[in-house]
Order: C-alpha cells, then structure tokens, then sequence
C-alpha cells in the first residue's frame, strides 16, 4: 500500500511539487485570490518538507518538542482560535470570495486537511493528485496575457494581504464584479465534478483495500513496531496530535503489563464471543477490522496477539476516515462545515458511477470480504459536547440530492452485505474509555470505566432475564417520562407463537456491546403510538435540546427540537442529521438499560453528557429511529442464555427485504436514550388489559431486580 518508490508516482510528484514552489512569488492572479492560492500553496509545500524528512530519516529524529510543532504547525489553520479567518471556514471564503467562488475554494482547501496522514502513511498518489487538482484551477484563475496586470490596472477595492493573514473584506462592495476572475465558478465547480468523477475508481479502491486487505497495512505496522515507551511515535500517523492523544499514550504507560492485559482481554473476548452467541462460525473469518482512539495503541498491541490466536489478521482503516485510528477532532465546527461538501458535485451520473466503481472493487477482492470478520471497535468519550453552528454558507443537499443520498446508502449496504456475509455472517464488538479531556477526575473515571466493562456477567443476565419474563407477556408497553419530560410512547410488542421455546426480547450481556446492561427488541410498527420527548440528548456527537418525536403506527410522523432560533432550522438540523435525509424513519429498537452504575457514574462526576451512547444506552430506555438491531441478519436464529429464540428480529419494514430490499432498510440507527431522572414508569399491559410494572416512580420493581435500585 506504500507508494514510495513508484517511478512513475515520483516524476508527477517532482513536477507538481515544482510547480507548487513557484506559485507564493507569482503576481499572476488578481486579488483576493492571489493570497488564497499562496496560503494554499504554503500549505502543500509543508508536506513537501515533511516528506523529505521521512525520506532522508530526519523525521524520526526530532525531539518529542519539536515533533509536536511540526505536526501544531500543519494543523494551524483550522484551530478554532485560527478558522474564523480561514479559508477552511465557508462562512469567511464565502466574505472574501462571494459565494460562488467561497463555497468552491472553501471545499478544496478543507480536502488538503486529509493529506497529511496520507502522507505519513506512503499513500503518495492521493497527494499528488490533489497537488495536480490544484494547480490545474490556479491555472484556470492565472491572468492572460491580454488581461491588465493586477499591480497596474486593478487598484483594489479589496487589498491584497502582504504578510498571508487572511484580511477580510472592508465592505460589502468587496465581492462585486470589480475582480471577476478570468474563469467563472462553473468552470471550477466542474473541473472539481471532474477530478472526484475520474479518480471514483481510486477512492473505492483505497476504502477497500484498507478495510479488507491485511498485507502490508501501514497503521498494522506500526503497532508492531513502534516503541510505545516512547509517545513520540504518536507523530508517525499525521493526524492532529493533542493534549488528549498524549494523555491517552502517557497514562496506558503507568499501567501494569497484566493491566493492559486484561483490557486487551476484555475487548478480544468481546468480539469472540459476540460469533458465539450468535452461533456464527469465528472460524472462516480472517481478518478483523481494528479501530480505536490514537494513544491506546498499547491495548492493541496486545490485542493484535490475542486476535492472531483466533485466526485472525488485523486490519486498520486510513483515520482520515473517522473510523479506524482517531485522533480527537481538531475542529468539529469544521468538521461539521464540510460534511455535505459532496453536494457541489453529487448527481446521478456520478452516483451510478460510484456504485460501479466500488462494485469493482469489491470484486476484485471478493475472497477477502468474504473473510472479513467485522469491526472490533475502541470508543473514547469526554469530549465537551458539540453544538454546531448552522451555517447558510456550508453546502447542503438539495431534495433531489436528499433522495439520491438515501438511494446510494442503500445500495451501498446492500453491496456490503452481498460481499461480506458470502461464507458467515460477521460480527463486531464495541467498548469504550474515557479520554483526558474529561477533567481532573480522569484517572479515576477510567477506573470505573475499567470495572463497569467487566461487571459481572451472570449476575445482569439473570436479572435480565426476569425483566425479559414480565415483558414476555405484553402486547404493548407504556412508557411515561416524569418533570418535564413529556414522554408518552406505547410500544407494540411482537406476539409469541410458543412462549415456552420463544422471547421477544434480546438479553445483551457483555459481548458485542460493552458494558452489560439492556434487554432490547424489534418493536412491532402497528400500534406503536405516542411522543417520544427527551429535554436534552447527545447523538453522534451532536447536542439535541429538547427533542421531541411523534411515532403513529411506529413511523416519525412529526419531530422537533429547540436547537436554534427558527422552527426551519430545527427541521433541517433534524432531517440531516437525525433523519439522514430521510422523509420518515421507523422505530427500530426498545430497549431498557439496566446499567445503574453507569448513571451513577454520569451523575457523580458530571459527565452523563460525555458519555457515549454505549454506554448511556445503558442508563434508561432507549428507543432507536432507522434499522432494528438485526438488519441484514434477520434470517439468522439467534437464542438467550436460557436457550429461547429471540423471534423479533423483524418489524413490517424490515420484512420487505424478500421482495424489495431498497425499502427495508434506511442504513441508520439511532439510540436516544431517557435518562432514569426523567422517566416516572415502563408499565407491560397485557392482551386482557392487566398491567405488570417493569419501572415505577423511576425505579426497578420486578422482583429479583431490587440491586439496581441500589444507586439510584
């Protein structure tokens, strides 16, 4: 996957690199463009540095201060104390440039933020065609010959910076016609539309060689050989380092060797037993995908040796992907600003196209997706949570856009599948720790991280399992939140044939969701009625206030929340973000946590917000929008520990997959959870209109449950 030393790759390198050179002492392109492409330019000729010291070694020699630098150094323009007069910001290309020309530049200058890592990685082709994307629109913005220059003729309105500040326009006559570039931003918005078009099939390739392909993995490489006494090998990813990767690397570095241990096990075991309770064959998988937090690379050191004793090659995805080593966001607001970038050139043409390309790719390594065993996922959580500006200048997807999205999500998970579940059906396992930002109280909230991922397993299961028998018998269950929370939700349960040999309701211990702690099903749509109101909740990384959701007959039928300002705001920010694009969703999922000591840890240092939802899935009921928990495995018997079959594993929508496949599934899932302080009753009514409470008053009261009550 290394590209260095490819003779070909290394002449186009040279070239474009020289060219590059040249550009920050050029007059050629008027203002204010001119300090664009110089700032960008600046930019790319730091990786042009950087390689050199990796190639001549020089790289690895420099101090932990001076790596640190290096890579700050990189990173700076998007900071938040630097991305307000950012070209990376929409908001102040779009200032500078008008929003024709803004949103486009905006949109390149963010991609090159993916290169360093690529970078490190020896992935060279991807810089260079970057590097060559860029040279060709500054080319298109360069002065002809027969155009005034820009030092003669063009006395700005709008001044050119002289020290590469980003300089604001001075009034809003600054974006007029006065410096209309010699190219119109059609011309740019297509050459773009061009480069993504014509390079589909390299991009599919590399997303699917780094998940499924073992030989040769750059990030696999390092695990292996890095000295991870010494943090400075941090550096070797080129993604932002910070304060928390450090932490992370320092902290694992105080810990026991029989420590690390022990949580490599936990998470090893995890995923084995995740095949086992499903009764999957672990044995014709051979390779697992590893994804975690950078700075715990010493647990995965040892997991990579646990893993290797199963059959299994490890597998690490680029972390320019968010999904394989993550460093944390530098910027989410900048993450958040370029997420629908896609939108300046997303068609069916090209849709149709990107389906082409990874259907290629797929089967060209159509034996090695047979064999992937799914993902073995480290989660980390304390990040302050993220409330994102809405910004009019950021792309957004128009409606036929929206339903081209929802068009290729599907079909892209239906080629997954397709490939993937050939031999056996793949499995996965998720856990998660907390990271240094979270306060002062770190190292104490790991500790009971560390002991609620290895609460006892037999102890939940059994008091479980006397929950799953009350929820046995219902026809529906009501749920009621209490204060302001407005919930009134009566969710429809799946009828049992034979209650003897059947359930309806899944008792999840510790194995591909960790902790323990939640019994869940697939509810039945009809007769599932009600709202759905949580006063404030974090999903994905993004703060919801006030979420309100109407279901009737187990479909969104309405959805708000209070977020911003206008009632249209709050529409969109759901539609996108929750909704995925999206006109309704079914309800997937009813669960109810029974993780106690989870709350209580949220609530006993102030970080129930910062929990991740695996956890906080755990500290109430929650309800998932989008697919059931069993999609794509539906037809796959799956049975508790007390050997009933778990028979809701479909809901009407999901049933559709034997005759229509792209209307069974929305490829989402969303967990919203009502913490225990907002829920006053889960009551299970019966066929005959008896009741049985599972919750009352916000406390457990089936009978053998009462140790959940404990610290509440």
């Amino acid at each position: 996957m290394n590209d260095n030393n490819n003779e070909e790759l290394e002449e186009r390198y040279a070239l474009v690199m020289e060219r590059i050179t040249q550009i920050p002492g050029e007059q050629t392109v008027q203002t204010p463009f001119r300090s664009y492409f110089t700032k960008a330019a600046e930019f790319l000729l730091q990786l042009k540095n950087r390689r050199i010291q990796l190639l001549d070694g020089s790289f690895f020699s420099l101090s932990l201060a001076g790596l640190e630098e290096a890579n700050s150094a990189i990173y700076e323009d998007i900071k938040p104390e630097q991305y307000e007069a950012s070209y990376a910001n929409p908001a102040y290309a779009v200032e500078v440039f008008g929003e024709d020309y803004g949103k486009l530049l905006s949109l390149l200058y963010a991609a090159f933020y993916k290169l360093p890592e690529a970078l490190m990685a020896g992935r060279i082709e991807e810089v260079v065609i970057y590097c060559e994307l860029f040279v060709e629109i500054y080319n298109l913005f360069e002065v002809g010959s027969d155009t005034p220059s820009v030092s003669e003729d063009l006395a700005p309105v709008l001044t050119e910076p002289t020290d590469n500040t980003h300089t604001p326009p001075v009034s809003s006559e600054t974006t007029d016609n006065t410096h209309t570039p010699p190219v119109s931003a059609e011309t740019i918005r297509k050459t773009i539309y061009q480069f993504y078009y014509d390079y589909t099939q390299f991009f599919s390739e590399k997303s699917i060689r780094l998940r499924l392909e073992p030989e040769g993995n750059f990030y696999t490489e390092l695990l292996r050989s890095a000295d991870l006494t010494d943090i400075r090998y941090l550096y070797r990813y080129g993604s932002h380092i910070g304060a928390n990767e450090i932490g992370l690397a320092r902290f694992l570095n105080t810990l026991s060797k029989e420590a690390v241990c022990a949580m490599a096990h936990t998470y090893t075991e995890g995923y084995r037993r995740g095949f086992s309770v499903t009764r999957k064959d672990i044995s014709k998988k051979k390779t697992v995908e590893l994804c975690y937090p950078i700075g715990f690379e010493r647990v995965l050191y040892q997991a990579i040796l646990n893993f290797e004793q199963m059959g299994l090659a490890p597998v690490v995805r680029a972390s320019s992907t968010r999904a394989g080593a993550v460093s944390v966001s530098i910027n989410e607001q900048f993450d958040y600003d370029h997420k629908a970038d896609d939108a300046a050139y997303l068609d069916k043409a090209y849709g149709e196209h990107l389906l082409e390309c990874l259907k290629n790719s797929f089967e060209a390594r159509a034996d090695l997706a047979a064999v992937y065993g799914g993902p073995a996922v480290i989660e980390s959580f304390g990040k302050e949570p993220f409330a994102p500006i809405s910004k009019s200048e950021n792309y957004q997807y128009d409606k036929e856009q929206q339903k081209l999205s929802v068009y290729l999500m599907g079909k892209q998970g239906q080629m997954f599948n397709e490939y993937i579940n050939k031999v056996e059906k793949y499995s996965f396992t998720i856990i998660a720790y907390p990271l240094p930002e979270i306060g002062a109280d770190f190292e104490a909230i790991f500790e009971k991280t560390l002991a609620l991922n290895n609460l006892d397993y037999e102890l939940y299961q059994n008091m479980q399992q006397k929950i799953i028998d009350v929820l046995d018998q219902a026809d529906y269950v009501h749920i009621k939140g209490s204060g302001k929370n407005t919930t009134d939700l009566r969710v429809s349960i799946y009828p049992l044939r034979d209650p003897e040999k059947e359930t309806a309701f899944e008792n999840c211990v510790a194995d591909v969701n960790i902790p323990v702690g939640e019994v869940f099903t697939s509810p039945r749509l009809q007769g599932t009625n009600g709202v759905l109101h949580v006063t404030e909740v974090f999903l994905n990384q993004l703060k919801y206030i006030d979420l309100e959701i109407v279901f009737l007959d187990g479909m969104i039928q309405s959805y708000s929340c209070k977020n911003f300002a206008t009632e249209q705001e709050n529409r969109e920010f759901l539609k996108e973000n929750l909704l995925h694009h999206h006109d309704t969703l079914p309800i997937g999922e009813f669960a109810i946590g029974t993780n106690t000591l989870a709350y209580q840890m949220g609530r006993e240092y102030g970080i129930s917000g910062k929990l991740p939802i695996l956890i906080a899935e755990k500290t109430g009921p929650h309800f998932a929008v989008g697919d059931t928990c069993y999609t794509w495995s539906e037809d796959i018997a799956v049975y508790n520990p007390d050997g009933k079959e778990i028979v809701a594993r479909d809901n009407e929508i999901s049933i559709l997959r034997k005759t229509d496949p792209q209307k069974a599934y929305y490829n989402c899932h969303t967990d919203i959870t009502i913490p225990y302080d907002e829920l006053d009753s889960i009551t299970v009514v019966r066929k005959d209109g008896t009741t049985i409470p599972v919750i009352a008053g916000g406390r457990f009261v089936v009978e053998g449950t009462e140790v959940l009550n404990e610290v509440l």
